[in-house]
């Protein structure tokens, strides 16, 4: 049967993840996950697909707050409670979202550090950004409405895939192989029968959790980034062009999920179980 291999949360869109050994799920997904977002001038998201340098900013979660780390090692310490947050609309693919700006501190550090205006903005009590219906699954129970909103992924909540789809990929590359955290995923399992098991999986459990496939994820150019030299290259884009792609044509690898109940628990070593 196959496991729960880790965990992953990206507290910072963009930026780079951190490992856990078990989270709570929100009604958004992974606690704290995508919960901050870097906009430009324009109040406009940024990726590593136009700033591939966010990759270098390194992230941590301690009790006083979230902890952003450049490169050079300064530090940004954003506190979980603030008085100086204000209202600020920001744009996320065809979102409008309004969320809650922290302040020139932060925006001050990060335009020294990616050498651009920007903004951090969070996840506040005004943001309300539910997933359209054409992006929940058929039979998704009506209970579960508030496991429907997302915070600032691309577009769903959760990103699963398998460690055997990984080295199934690797074993077709002629360079050397890739880690996981060019694909940024929020849960790697281990133990499946064949590689891209995880793609036939409808409805299954993770511990005590239940979770719904919505779609295949589409690749974009963030997968060709080294994430700690940004050197970009053709691959894995190219290798997985020539078998991997969806029905509309875009390159596919991982399962973008939704979580049935906020208030679960993910744990490192949960059992998989497949419903349907």
């Amino acid at each position: 049967m196959p496991t729960l291999a880790a965990l992953y949360c990206y507290p910072v869109k963009g930026c780079r993840g951190i490992a856990l050994a078990e989270t709570l799920l929100d009604a958004r997904g992974i606690l704290h996950d995508r919960e901050f977002l870097i906009v430009d001038h324009q109040d406009r998201f940024l990726t590593q697909r136009a700033t591939p340098a966010l990759a270098l900013l390194e992230t941590a979660l301690a009790p006083e707050g979230l902890i952003l780390r450049s490169p050079a090692g300064t530090e940004l310490v954003v506190p979980w409670q603030t008085s100086r947050s204000v209202p600020r609309t920001v744009t996320i693919w065809q979102d409008t979202v309004v969320a809650d700006d922290l302040g020139d501190e932060p925006a001050a550090w990060l335009n020294a550090v990616l050498g651009q205006p920007c903004r951090l903005v969070r996840v506040g009590e005004a943001s309300e950004r539910p997933m359209p219906a054409r992006r929940v699954p058929p039979g998704f129970p009506g209970e579960a409405a508030p496991a429907r909103q997302v915070a600032f992924p691309d577009a769903y909540p959760l990103l699963v895939i398998s460690e055997e789809s990984l080295d199934e990929l690797n074993g077709r590359l002629d360079g050397p192989p890739l880690p996981m955290n060019r694909f940024r995923p929020n849960l790697v399992v281990t133990g499946c029968r064949h590689p891209y098991e995880e793609d036939d999986w409808k409805v299954y459990r993770v511990g005590a959790t239940t979770l719904w496939s919505v779609k295949p994820c589409e690749r974009c150019i963030v997968v060709t980034t080294d994430q700690r030299t940004l050197v970009r290259s053709q691959e894995p884009l190219r290798t997985l062009g020539g078998y991997r792609r969806s029905p509309e044509g875009g390159v596919i690898f991982g399962q973008n999920v939704i979580h049935e109940r906020p208030g679960d628990c993910l744990r490192v070593g949960d059992w998989v179980q497949v419903i349907a």
